[in-house]
């Protein structure tokens, strides 16, 4: 995710780091998807988001049996997998694009947005390999480009609805959204991480999470639009570790205003400004190999004032369950509470299931959220909002996956002239 204006967007999420971002199996691991095939879910002892990096080159290796094989790239994934394994060297790159259209818009304003991104990712263990205790540098840069007049992440406030669509898809330009040092200790059990961090790898984490691979409406997603990230490469510290068996726990701290254009810039500010973004969760599963399926989880974040921006301190409560049953679906029930801080909505209740008809490639989301805009951040007596969303993501190839998404936006907060508004989205991924 990336900052976003100020009381447009709550801006994005700095922290931390998943408790579990260790590849191979410690835990934390990226996947744009959730789970065997990209998208659905995989059992790994990972407490990580489908974005984190090495769940992604995990994924992206594995993702299931696709519709369609291009046997000549054959060499070059092996080539990717014999760097890993001798050298603990991982890599891996992808562009994806997406395009929206809506029913209609306020005066004046754009009824369809695309925007593209151009992603380098990876991580290199560097010490430890033998060990368990695994010392890794993990990177993600990103080139984040517009088509249209309007990127999807602009969209949504041209139509009087207080949300956003695929909040990464913009036109922000060359940025580092992780740059960081992850170390296990404990054979996995703690991760440590310190630098450039996304938040949204590991703060109030589900298996259909990412704008990549699932849902296009940023209210499935993240603290499901009622808490008040920061930008999504943000300076800053995390910790998460396996309390038992079955409990885990997760903390981070990070500056509020990083700035991902200008990684390097905020080292000052983040010791003299003394602005934060911070969060505690604790979480239940009943395995650790279960983690990304089975899982009950409570977040508590605060937010400092935003000097550079006005917006106000604040905090907040998420709550996510979710359970995956006959290894096809997987019903989630998600919501949170926010006291000022800036967010989209102070309160918002998501549920919802994915259901993933074959299996290890293609999935079918359907979601339904009841949100109520945040009083500090758009003004009093704006109505509650209701949303629909349906995806299906199919893989088409190892390389690539197509996602068409119907939304139906029930009482747009800010347009109070429109009772409804029916959007339109296709996503592509491609991923070498």
């Amino acid at each position: 995710m990336e900052p976003i204006q100020s009381r447009k967007w709550p801006v994005l999420i700095l922290v931390g780091a998943g408790v579990l971002a260790a590849t191979g199996g410690a835990v934390g691991q990226e996947a744009d998807s959730t789970a065997a095939a990209q998208d659905t879910v995989r059992a790994r002892p990972s407490l990580a988001g489908p974005d984190q990096v090495d769940s992604q080159l995990e994924t992206d290796a594995d993702p299931g049996e696709p519709l369609i094989t291009f046997g000549f790239l054959d060499p070059y994934f092996g080539f990717k997998e014999r760097l890993k394994e001798s050298s603990g060297f991982g890599f891996g790159l992808d562009y994806s694009a997406v395009y929206l259209t809506a029913s209609s818009s306020l005066e004046g304003e754009e009824d369809k947005g695309s925007s593209g991104m151009f992603r380098l990712f990876g991580s290199w263990e560097l010490v430890g390999r033998e060990s368990g205790n695994t010392g890794a540098f993990v990177y993600k840069l990103e080139h984040r480009h517009r088509y249209t007049e309007v990127s999807p992440k602009s969209l949504s406030f041209g139509l009087g609805y207080v949300g956003l669509f695929e909040p990464p898809f913009s036109d922000q330009g060359f940025r580092v959204t992780n740059l960081y040092w992850r170390q296990a200790l404990g054979k996995g059990r703690l991760i440590l991480l310190a630098g450039f961090l996304d938040a949204t790898d590991f703060v109030d984490v589900y298996a259909l999470a990412s704008p990549w691979l699932h849902f296009m409406n940023f209210m499935f997603s993240t603290g499901s639009a009622a808490m008040a990230l920061p930008n999504d490469a943000l300076l800053g510290l995390a910790a998460g570790a396996w309390l038992s068996d079955h409990v885990y726990a997760i903390a981070s701290l990070g500056d509020n205003a990083s700035d991902p254009t200008k990684p390097f810039t905020g080292f000052d500010r983040f010791f003299s400004v003394n602005e934060y973004f911070k969060s505690v969760e604790v979480g239940w599963t009943t395995a650790q190999d279960r983690a990304y399926f089975d899982n009950i989880h409570l977040t508590f974040w605060h937010s400092d004032e935003k000097s550079e921006t006005g917006d106000p301190s604040g905090w907040g409560l998420n709550a996510s369950a979710t359970w995956f049953l006959a290894d096809k679906w997987m019903p989630f029930l998600r919501g949170g509470y926010a006291k000022d801080g800036g967010s989209l909505l102070q309160g918002s209740i998501s549920t919802g299931v994915g259901y993933q008809w074959i299996p290890g490639r293609d999935l079918l989301g359907f979601g339904f959220n009841w949100g109520q805009p945040n009083e500090t951040t758009w003004g009093e007596r704006l109505r509650d909002q209701y949303t629909f969303e349906l995806f299906w993501r199919w893989q088409l190839a190892k390389q690539l996956a197509v996602t068409p998404d119907l939304q139906l936006l029930i009482n747009p907060a800010t347009n109070p002239d429109q009772g409804s508004i029916w959007m339109f989205g296709l996503r592509g991924r491609l991923a070498l």
